[in-house]
Order: structure tokens, then sequence, then C-alpha cells
């Protein structure tokens, strides 16, 4: 929901040394009548690179052109956007490690020199020239930096890498969401929602809105812990937030895996699911809570695995 999005950074909630030294570079380039050095913000989904696009553009007093890397397949679509920025616009490029190589080679020109190549006449005749644009800010977001490609990647002036939010600041996030709903939560309900976010805002944001549902339909007045509880139970989430995809996940390491260590494609063939939908969607939240491993020879679930599932790691791995 774009109303509950912060709009500055006294307003953001987490990623604190982030945002301390974003707010450094704001200053001083507005200080200067200069556009933003190019950012490239990196992380796990929905921990608010989109969020923070916004509060920089907001901050530099521009404007913020939206758009995401699968869109632009032909270099004119993203020339045509270069060339309509003002002076000092965002451009965010949300999953900017998805473009593809020929969008790059313009992007490499605009971000360098604020010139793009514009194609003049066709067959044998036509040429290659070069047309200023105005100075611009290329916000980029990645759940996957290795996937951007070192040239792309060096042309970032600030690279910055936003990890998942602290219980305290989760429940200070639902705490706003309620409020912006009309809620009024306990402070017991606060935190058994916060602990089951995944340290992820966006998920927080829906999970306060479900819990509002809930409580409608079965017409409860008070939200506290156990309202919540009642709410995670049918929404299929456990204690730490895991849903079944998390759970079966886990149980194919341990039971079909022997505990691991196995191979992506191997866990995502037997699952059926897209392997980087396990890498980026899945995989983040249990390395996090040390339920799972990576190691050089693939995943490798953790003693914690076993026990948050209520098995003990010296049972029978392998199913038969």
């Amino acid at each position: 929901m774009s109303s509950l999005r912060p709009k500055a950074f006294s307003d953001f909630v987490g990623q604190r040394r982030v945002c301390e030294k974003l707010r450094v570079y704001v200053e001083a380039a507005r200080a200067r009548g200069e556009p933003l050095d190019h950012v490239l913000l990196c992380g796990p989904p929905g921990l608010g690179k989109t969020t923070l696009a916004t509060v920089l553009a907001n901050e530099m007093g521009v404007g913020i052109r939206l758009t995401s890397g699968p869109v632009l397949t032909r270099p004119g679509d993203v020339a045509s956007i270069l060339a309509s920025l003002e002076e000092r616009d965002v451009l965010f490029l949300d999953e900017i490690h998805r473009l593809p190589k020929p969008v790059e080679e313009v992007l490499y020109v605009a971000m360098e020199d604020f010139q793009i190549d514009v194609l003049v006449g066709k067959g044998i005749g036509a040429r290659s020239v070069r047309v200023p644009i105005k100075p611009f800010t290329l916000v980029g977001a990645t759940t996957r930096l290795a996937l951007v490609s070192p040239p792309l990647r060096s042309r970032f002036g600030i690279v910055e890498h936003l990890s998942f939010y602290p219980l305290e600041e989760m429940m200070e996030i639902v705490r706003r969401v309620a409020r912006s709903l009309g809620m009024e939560l306990e402070e017991s309900a606060v935190e058994e929602i916060a602990r089951r976010s995944r340290g992820v805002p966006r998920i927080a944001g829906k999970m306060v809105r479900r819990v509002r549902d809930y409580a409608q339909v079965e017409g409860w007045t008070r939200l506290d812990a156990a309202a919540v509880r009642a709410s995670m139970r049918m929404m299929g989430l456990d204690d730490l937030g895991l849903d079944e995809m998390d759970r079966r996940l886990l149980s194919a390491i341990i039971d079909r895996f022997g505990g691991g260590p196995v191979g992506l494609k191997a866990l995502a063939s037997y699952l059926q699911e897209d392997p980087s939908a396990i890498e980026e969607v899945y995989e983040p939240y249990l390395v996090e809570l040390g339920l799972i491993d990576r190691t050089p020879r693939g995943r490798r679930a953790t003693e914690r695995a076993y026990l948050h599932l209520g098995l003990s790691p010296s049972s029978p791995q392998v199913a038969p």
C-alpha cells in the first residue's frame, strides 16, 4: 500500500546505518546543486528498496520514475525514459540484474556522460548520434548482486546492502501499519506479528491486514496475542513465521537428502519449485534463522532445523 510508505528519512524505520550514509550523500549533493550519485540497493525482497528510492527523490526534492529490468526489452525503451527525465530526477530500476545486454549498454553512456545513443536513418546509411540528456540519478535494486554485470555494477558510486530487520524495528513497523489502518493492537499482539514477519516490513504489513480480516469476521474487539496466534494458525504460519513451503523445504533436506548437503537444482527438482524462488524468497530467512547452512557442496539442515520440526538429529534421516 503506497499510502503506508515513508516519505522521508525521519519516517523510515530500520536500516539505520544505510540511511545515515544516504542522508549525508543527499545533503552534500543538494548543497552543490548536483544530482545524487547513482545508487545500487541490494537485499532480499520486501526490505524497502523501492521505499528508499522514493525517500531519496523526496529528500532531493525531485521527481521519480519507476520501472523494472524485465520491462525494458529494447535500447529504445530506456532511451525514451531517460530523455523524458527532468534535471536531477531519480530513475528507479527494480530487478536491475534482469536487464538485457543491449539495454545495459545504453545505460553505460547515460550514467557516465549523461548522453544516449540515437540511431538516425535506416539501412546502410543509418548512423548513431549521441544526444545529451539531463543529469539524473539511477537507483538500481537487486535481490541478486552477483548477477549484476561487473561493467554495470562499477558505474554505481553508492552500493548499499539492506539486511533483515530486528524484532524491535519490526514491532515499530507493525505499530505504524496498525495505526494507519485504524487498528488497536495490544503490545503482546504487536510482538506476535513482528516475530512471524521474517524481518521483512512488506510481510508485516500483509500480516496486520490479514489479522484485521480475521478479527472482523470472527467479531473480535480485543486484538491480543491469542487473537494473533489464531489468525496465524489459519494462515498456516508457525511460531517462527514459517509457512508450508518453508517446512517442506526443510523436510526435503532432512528426509529426502539425509540432512544434506544437497545442491540447489536437486532440491528445486524434488520440490517442483523454481530454483531462483528457493534462493531468493525462502532460503535467506532460513539461513538468517540458522535453520540452513550453505556450504560449498550445497544446502545442509542444522540441528535447530531438526528441533523446530520436532525431530532428533540422530534419528534416521533418509526416507525409505
